[in-house]
């Protein structure tokens, strides 16, 4: 199963571009060494939309339940890391698994704007 994620994955890389977008030989150079981090594990969460509801409405919802999103269909999803948006993409599926395609990654500066 890693084998086909990690073939759909190699699909979609474009030659010369690092997926973290840095390397971690820079402390020679007098930047931080990022080794100390790259172990930490992060929540990821994909987001199709979200909506303001009253709790009255939430205490009413049961099966079969509709709640309208904010989103239009075929809108791209939200990446989420801890809370952050980091990326758009789109759903996919390979060998009956869902999983998401990056279209547009947030870059690291703008990331780091919206952290401050």
């Amino acid at each position: 199963m890693a084998d086909e994620w990690a073939a759909a994955m190699e699909d979609d890389k474009q030659p010369g571009k690092d997926v973290a977008g840095s390397s971690t030989n820079e402390s020679k150079s007098g930047s931080p060494d990022l080794d100390v981090i790259l172990d930490i594990p992060v929540r990821i969460s994909m987001e199709v939309g979200s909506t303001a509801i009253t709790i009255r409405n939430l205490l009413q919802l049961n099966q079969g339940s509709v709640i309208e999103l904010d989103r239009l269909a075929g809108e791209p999803l939200d990446v989420l890391v801890n809370g952050t948006l980091i990326a758009h993409g789109e759903v996919v599926v390979v060998n009956d698994k869902f999983g998401i395609r990056m279209t547009d990654v947030i870059s690291p500066s703008e990331r780091i704007k919206k952290l401050r």
